[in-house]
């Protein structure tokens, strides 16, 4: 009654049903009474449960009732246990694919849900209204399918924790939808689509179904399955719906608006749909289609803008990033890796490209773990001739060698200075190590590492070779070593900064101080292996043919030393050393091409020219050439050249200077030869007792935190002078920052242990605490608990007496690069409002730099000098005003600031440079290191563990070698050893009598800044740097010249005593400090009177009376104020041999 056969034109029936609405009804509802029924009861079976379990908590209903329902619920526990224990578990085991037959039942339903949803299409091309016959040979099929799908969802319900939530899951609702149908169509004995297509929504575990296979391995290609799942799956049930309601019509029309759309025709229609273009072909003409397609428009618009374009782009990304880079035989490349972002990839190309500008023939491949932005691709682009991008990562082997790393010149890993968390950072990188040394153990690699600490695992590495040009740079060591000889020499943190810095920006300098400076930047640390002419002559000998005949200043050596072998950089040796054949030297001059005059020197082609730019490579062709004297080079430059003639003459006595030369030779102490007469063997054991067992810093017993902590309340019992303040801002949970690399630098033993100046420590106890297991072992260091955000705190450690107070900065948790200097540019501003008054003591003897101040008495100000390290260069201007020097390039700024030029500010930013200065010439970075860290180098450290490997010596002349090292300092023209140097008019001058006379090597100046705007009164004593002036540059009574002074020679104008120190000033003990005690106030009352504006270390003459200088500097007379130090017991001898050494 409910059916009739269909029949086809010619009057022969089609094996088809018809169905009619009774029919199609019967279909529908069994799906949705099942869906309610079910819902319902689980609902109603889940209130009935929470009411027994209410009444099981009832009290007081009687021993009995208490009993049956203790029994009852017991036994339902034991069943519950069981069943959830044993059964339930196997059944969880089989849902998650954790074991094979798991993983064949999921891929098992996934594959008939495809073969059932591929019966659908095959029947969707009957017209909806028809039903199949049993004779149809796909409806058993797809009857044996369901009843599978029957038995995988009760497993699914049983094992399910919530059945409510189950019950809603999609899965579930699919499978309640396309079911019970099947049943009924059992019954029946026909079929109808129905909602069958619901079974395209099982393309949804698609992605899960191929990472079972492992037919997906990469994150990109498990992205692209989901995309793809999720748009097919939506696609097909999409048009699914539109074909049942288009053919069927709307049911309170009785399908009179109808239309006959096959399945084709529906997808068709869904994708014009979804690509929202429409073409009006095919439309949707009932009412439920036309609805639907208006919510599925809002719909498809979401998944073509958002899916769509990411499977475009995988495709895109895959064909462009992860390509492997084409290895051609010739052509050199290096391998960047770690952190890949805009800056640093931006920082390093502009450093790299630079060094040798129009001679690149090295290519740059950078290996990114994720594939690059917009503004990275349009880095790449521009640089597309240096510069190529793989998507990949160091630690997998396979992205190794699609990037050719066996094949680079090297491999350099950049770290992430401004990550939150630098022990991590420094992890990943050492891991990169590991992995590209395990894959090609003869790769190159230069790493920057974050914290000191860290890079002592990678020498461990088997496969490390310093010799094949393996190299570190480790910003924490080289950041707090720059500020800690900024503490020691004010400006001596920009001098050596400047040497490094490369600017791309023009500017236009306004003042004339400020055109001098830029001029000086052009300056950097180059390297030339040196004549063989040379060859047998001493450094200053050297030294001063090179600054006279070639204008080049050489200010260090690679020297290999005969009774050990060690090779290693000295930095102005004393006439002692002779140059050998082939020896490397480093220069400070403006261009590579200047300093290739060192190599042509020819002393036969070239004793007459007295033009250096005329110095070239030579025609003749013996080596052999005679070795002038120096004597004869000078002599016969002296009469050549007009410019050098006249007053200087007068002064450059030739058979003097070799006199001098001689006398120094032998007045040099060479500790490895062993001590000199006049030195006792109790002296070297006292000096000994204070170093550490490297020989190169000052060295104590391990002093309790508890013993140097101060009190505010406690000031008069610890008044310093001459100390430097330290501002830490951390806390218990902050990454340590290695307090150890500026404490280094200030207790190194080439300075005198009279000069050692106390530091005091201003922050977080809890930080601190965990510090000071690295720097216990250092004398004469303080901790005050408090902050230098509050001005108590800094009056407490005396700050208005110190030589200089450093502002650190710390790790920040900030996501803005603007605030990771918050507290930092807070405490300088703090400390710079600091104003200390002082008066102007009449002076005893006359002094010519004393018309600084017009009369006696009267009371000036002064700031406290500052080095504040900045993080973030562009904050600058939150410290001060750029004054019309900035550049183009916002992260230059700081380099053309005035606080920068002074060197009162510090950012490590430009340490970003030094991984391409590495990779073109590691000597520069090991000079770099040796001045920074007081010594310490890669080379350095290679040898020291190679002693400890072939057992130390314990002997104190041992030890001792390694304090004959120039240390770096200041010296006056108006004061100091400089007041017997005549003529001093210019920088020539200066640089040939210090020279000559004292094996001084200057190195730069350190001026006044001479602006009424800026230094009204002309007291400020604010100076900025010149990085190497010219010969002829003209010199002024005020200026300062930096130095590099041997470590035995004294600058006092008398001194008897073989060992002369020399003196820094003011200084307030008249006694080697002892030990991490605070000094107390002087017990005869007397005070030392500080007129300078900064406290500039001078290298001062013993006799120099107490006086005004016209560049606001102090001096004093050689006696020091006596000053007492409790404790000295912990300043005794070691024992048992070697003190600990320090870890450096």
């Amino acid at each position: 009654m409910f059916r009739t056969k269909q029949r086809n034109d010619n009057g022969e029936e089609m094996g088809k049903l018809s169905c009619t609405t009774e029919i199609q009804a019967a279909f529908i509802l069994s799906s949705l009474v099942t869906f309610l029924s079910g819902l319902l009861i689980l609902f109603l079976f889940r209130l009935l449960w929470r009411g027994i379990k209410k009444r099981q908590n009832i009290k007081g209903t009687g021993i009995l009732l208490k009993l049956i329902l203790a029994r009852s619920s017991r036994n339902k526990h034991l069943k519950s246990l069981y069943l959830h224990g044993v059964f339930r578990d196997r059944i969880e085991m089989l849902l998650s694919a954790q074991t094979v037959v798991g993983q064949v039942l999921m891929i098992l339903v996934f594959v008939l849900s495809i073969g059932s949803l591929i019966i659908y299409f095959i029947n969707s091309a009957d017209p909806v209204g028809s039903c199949s016959s049993y004779e149809d040979k796909t409806i058993p099929i797809d009857l044996t399918f369901n009843a599978f799908f029957t038995f995988y969802f009760g497993l699914r319900f049983l094992a399910a924790d919530d059945k409510i939530r189950f019950w809603l899951e999609m899965n579930s609702i699919v499978d309640i939808f396309t079911i019970p149908p099947t049943f009924i169509s059992y019954y029946l004995k026909s079929n109808w689509l129905g909602l069958r297509f619901l079974r395209a929504l099982r393309l949804l575990e698609l992605p899960q179904i191929l990472q079972i296979l492992r037919a997906i391995r990469t994150s990109n290609a498990l992205k692209f399955a989901k995309l793809l799942s999720i748009v097919l799956s939506t696609w097909f049930t999409a048009a699914g719906f539109i074909h049942l309601v288009e053919n069927s019509g709307d049911p309170w029309l009785k399908g009179r608006n109808s239309q006959n759309l096959t399945y084709f025709d529906s997808i068709y229609l869904v994708m014009a749909t979804t690509s929202t273009v429409g073409f009006g072909d095919v439309v949707a003409k009932t009412s439920l289609g036309r609805t639907f397609i208006m919510f599925f428009t809002l719909g498809s618009l979401i998944l073509f803008a958002n899916y769509i374009p990411e499977i475009v782009e995988l495709f895109v990304a895959k064909r462009t990033y992860t390509s492997s880079y084409e290895v051609l035989k010739g052509k050199k490349f290096i391998v960047v890796c770690g952190n890949i972002t805009v800056d640093s990839v931006t920082a390093f190309l502009r450093n790299f490209l630079r060094h040798k500008s129009g001679e690149i023939n090295t290519e740059i491949v950078f290996l990114g773990e994720v594939p690059p932005s917009l503004e990275l691709q349009t880095i790449f682009k521009c640089y597309m001739a240096y510069a190529t991008f793989v998507s990949g990562s160091a630690l997998k082997w396979e992205d190794l060698r699609r990037v050719g790393v066996e094949s680079s010149e090297a491999c350099l890993i950049i770290a992430n200075p401004l990550c939150s968390d630098s022990h991590d950072e420094d992890t990943s990188n050492i891991m990169r190590v590991l992995s590209i040394k395990n894959y090609n153990p003869n790769t190159r690699i230069i790493i920057q590492i974050l914290q000191s600490h860290n890079k002592d695992f990678l020498p461990k590495i088997p496969s490390w070779n310093w010799t094949n040009g393996d190299n570190i740079i480790c910003f924490a060591e080289l950041k707090l070593g720059f500020m800690a000889q900024g503490c020691l020499v004010p400006g001596l943190c920009t001098f050596l900064t400047s040497l490094f810095l490369e600017q791309n920006s023009k500017v236009c300098p306004k003042q004339p101080w400020q055109k001098i400076f830029l001029s000086s930047l052009k300056n950097k640390i180059l390297t030339q292996r040196l004549s063989d002419d040379l060859a047998g002559m001493t450094f200053p000998e050297v030294s001063l043919l090179c600054f006279v005949k070639l204008h080049l200043m050489l200010i260090a050596i690679e020297h290999k030393s005969s009774p050990s072998g060690y090779c290693g950089l000295i930095l102005n040796p004393s006439a002692q050393v002779k140059l050998q054949r082939n020896t490397l030297g480093f220069f400070i001059a403006e261009s590579a091409k200047d300093v290739k005059r060192a190599f042509f020197y020819c002393a036969t082609c070239h004793s007459d020219v007295h033009s250096p730019e005329l110095i070239g490579r030579c025609s003749c062709k013996s080596k052999n050439h005679r070795h002038f004297s120096v004597c004869q080079m000078m002599a016969a430059e002296y009469h050549g050249n007009a410019r050098w003639s006249g007053d200087w003459s007068m002064n450059l006595n030739l058979k003097s200077y070799t006199r001098v030369v001689k006398e120094e030779a032998t007045r040099s102490y060479d500790y490895s030869m062993g001590p000199r007469s006049g030195l006792s063997r109790s002296f070297l054991l006292e000096e000994s007792d204070y170093l550490d067992s490297s020989g190169m810093f000052y060295w104590c017993k391990a002093t309790h935190l508890e013993k140097v902590i101060l009190k505010r309340t406690d000031k008069s019992k610890h008044e310093f002078r001459n100390h430097i303040v330290a501002c830490i801002f951390g806390d218990a949970h902050s990454t340590l920052m290695g307090l150890q690399n500026f404490v280094m630098p200030l207790r190194a033993s080439n300075y005198p242990r009279q000069e050692l100046k106390d530091i005091v420590f201003i922050g977080s106890l809890e930080y601190l605490q965990r510090e000071w297991r690295f720097l216990r072992n250092f004398p004469q260091i303080y901790v005050l608990p408090g902050s230098a955000l509050y001005t108590a705190d800094l009056h407490a450690v005396n700050i208005e007496e110190c030589s200089m107070c450093a502002v650190l900065s710390s790790p920040s948790m900030s996501s803005s690069q603007t605030l990771v200097d918050t507290q930092i540019i807070m405490a300088t501003l703090n400390i710079g409002s600091l104003r200390i008054s002082f008066s102007d003591p009449t002076p005893t003897e006359p002094d010519e730099t004393s018309q600084g101040f017009s009369e006696a008495g009267k009371l000036y100000c002064r700031r406290i000098p500052i080095l504040t390290e900045l993080k973030n260069p562009s904050n600058i201007h939150f410290i001060e005003q750029l004054g019309g020097m900035e550049g183009h390039l916002p992260g230059t700024s700081l380099h053309l600031s005035t606080s920068f030029s002074t060197g009162s500010v510090f950012s490590g930013s430009f340490l970003d440079s030094l991984l391409a200065t590495a990779f073109y010439n590691y000597h520069v970075l090991e000079l770099l290191q040796m001045l920074v860290t007081g010594g310490m180098s890669s080379q350095m450290e290679q040898h020291l563990n190679k002693e400890k490997l072939c057992g130390p010596s314990n002997s104190c002349t041992a030890l001792l070698s390694r304090r004959n090292r120039c240390k770096l300092g200041l010296l006056s023209l108006s004061q100091t050893i400089l007041l017997d140097i005549e003529p001093k008019k210019t920088f020539g001058q200066v640089f040939c009598g210090l020279l000559n006379n004292f094996g001084i090597l200057c190195l730069g100046l350190y001026r006044l800044i001479d602006d009424q705007e800026r230094n009204p009164d002309h007291k400020r004593g604010v100076y900025f740097v010149i990085t190497r002036p010219a010969n002829e540059f003209k010199l002024l009574p005020s200026d300062l010249v930096f130095c590099a002074i041997p470590f035995n020679i004294s600058c006092h104008e008398k001194d008897n005593s073989s060992w002369g120190s020399i003196i820094i000033a003011p200084q307030a003990s008249k006694a080697p400090a002892d030990i991490n005690n605070p000094p107390t106030d002087n017990p005869v009352g007397q005070t030392t009177t500080q007129l300078s504006n900064t406290s500039v270390h001078l290298w001062e003459p013993k006799t120099a009376p107490v006086g005004n200088s016209k560049q606001s500097i102090l001096t004093q007379s050689g006696e020091l104020s006596p000053r007492t130090y409790p404790g000295k017991e912990n300043m005794k001898e070691p024992p048992e041999g070697l003190p600990v050494p320090i870890q450096t």
